[in-house]
């Protein structure tokens, strides 16, 4: 297995000041908070060059928070039933 030095996550646009968006907050979120830090979440995986990447390495550890890959923890689990069905 590959160290984090020498992963994916090294080029992972999440790094940075903005870190804090891809996760719950450990205060109570209301609906259109979590809906407005997701989707600026979203915004920078879009431009992310290891967005797949990161999609998989959260798929495969069963991350249950934050957003990985551009998808929150719903989307990940519909996405990954929909690959089961598809195989």
């Amino acid at each position: 297995m590959q160290s984090i030095q020498e992963s994916w996550q090294r080029f992972a646009a999440c790094k940075g000041p903005y870190a804090e968006l891809f996760y719950p907050p450990n205060t109570t979120e209301r609906r259109e908070e979590k809906s407005n830090r997701e989707s600026d979440a979203k915004s920078i995986c879009a431009e992310c060059t290891v967005k797949s990447d990161c999609l998989e390495y959260a798929i495969e550890i069963n991350e249950t928070y934050g957003i990985w890959g551009g998808l929150n923890e719903l989307e990940r689990k519909v996405f990954t039933e929909r690959r089961r069905r598809g195989r």
